[in-house]
């Protein structure tokens, strides 16, 4: 719910800031505890974004809490009922805008977009052409760049990195130090955490687990309810499904694929086998 305040309260812009200006509307937002009133801002001038125009001079914008939030010497913008507040930073050509959050030390920058009922907040930094958006939460010390694509319900946390043109999509969970990218997807209700790696063309779905310091790349596939750990490597046109385990040192290349017993794959250097 929005309500209307006197211009004298409203947060001080700098003179020179040619590119927006605090309307009379604002909100209050509760984080953690922590009350914060955002204002809605308005363009002074037409906000053009890669030769694209997001906002007419006199158009509306969406909620901020203060000039920090909205850099004034760049195209980036804020609209619809995007709130963007705390120390967050929005600047270069970066868009927030639906209903997403943006708060706490995160950044968005570069070609960046968040939007939908997305969050992203804490120290965590979405640029390059990244987009999170959907329901997607994105906290901690995260960082998603490149083409990367947070969507649906995912959460991306701890440091994790998500980069290239990989995406995390569905209920995915990503965190710890997991890195995910290249063409990598992760989706559904994987989860990738600990310090493990999924690149490459790799897919990581259904309700798999990788973790550990394990290896997920190439074009190999993990799904069903299979987990992946310790230093294991599954890698080449690999499937691992079912409720199979493959840990230890195991590796799993091309040769070895459809993995479909209860049984362990562990603490051997090389398995190899033939489709069935």
């Amino acid at each position: 719910m929005t309500e209307k305040v006197m211009n004298k309260e409203m947060p001080k812009i700098s003179e020179d800031n040619d590119k927006y200006e605090f309307t009379g509307e604002y909100m209050k937002v509760e984080i953690d505890g922590k009350k914060h009133t955002l204002y809605r801002i308005r363009a002074k001038k037409d906000i053009i974004v890669n030769g694209i125009l997001v906002a007419k001079k006199g158009e509306l914008g969406g909620f901020i809490e203060k000039k920090d939030n909205l850099d004034d010497s760049s195209n980036a913008w804020v609209f619809g009922n995007a709130k963007v507040f705390g120390n967050a930073k929005v600047f270069g050509n970066a868009q927030v805008f639906g209903d997403a959050m943006v708060y706490g030390n995160a950044m968005v920058y570069g070609n960046a977009q968040v939007f939908g009922n997305a969050k992203v907040y804490d120290n965590a930094k979405v640029y390059g052409n990244a987009t999170v958006y959907d329901n997607a939460t994105v906290y901690s010390d995260v960082q998603v760049s490149g083409n990367a694509r947070v969507s649906g319900n995912a959460w991306i946390f701890g440091d994790a990195r998500v980069f290239d043109d990989a995406q995390v999509y569905g209920d995915a969970w990503v965190y710890g130090n997991a890195i995910v990218y290249g063409n990598a997807t992760v989706y559904d209700n994987a989860w990738v955490y600990e310090n493990a790696m999924v690149y490459g063309n790799a897919m990581v779905y259904g309700n798999a687990q990788v973790y550990g310091n394990a290896k997920v790349y190439d074009n190999s596939k993990v799904f069903g309810d299979a987990t992946i750990y310790g230093n294991a490597k599954v890698y080449g046109d690999a499937q691992v499904f079912g409720n199979a385990k493959v840990s230890g040192n195991a590796w799993v290349d091309a040769d070895v694929t459809d993995i479909r017993s209860s049984g362990d794959i562990t603490d051997v250097d090389y398995v190899k086998a033939k489709r069935p």
